[in-house]
């Protein structure tokens, strides 16, 4: 059911909009988007490449740090020894 004006006598249109005036205003709210996208900029939220390859260097170069802080002398003897203790403790 469309709604009618009548202005005058015979004078009466639909009240629906045409097709082109729909085509203008999402053009027009298209634009108004991509001006805002444009004007605020694009955010990183991911990493590129090359920050993933730093970041797994990083990773690995403190995964063999603290490798070597285990498994040093002093260390595992410590460990080996509250183990001693633990497992000889009534």
């Amino acid at each position: 059911m469309t709604a009618v004006i009548a202005i005058g006598p015979g004078a009466g249109r639909p009240l629906r909009p045409s097709a082109a005036a729909w085509r203008r205003r999402s053009r027009r709210a298209a634009c108004r988007v991509r001006r805002v996208v444009r004007l605020r900029g694009r955010s990183d939220a991911g990493m590129t490449t090359a920050e993933y390859a730093v970041g797994t260097l990083g990773a690995c170069a403190l995964a063999a740090g603290l490798y070597k802080v285990v498994t040093s002398e002093a260390i595992t003897g410590a460990l080996t020894d509250m183990l001693v203790r633990a497992l000889h403790a009534t």
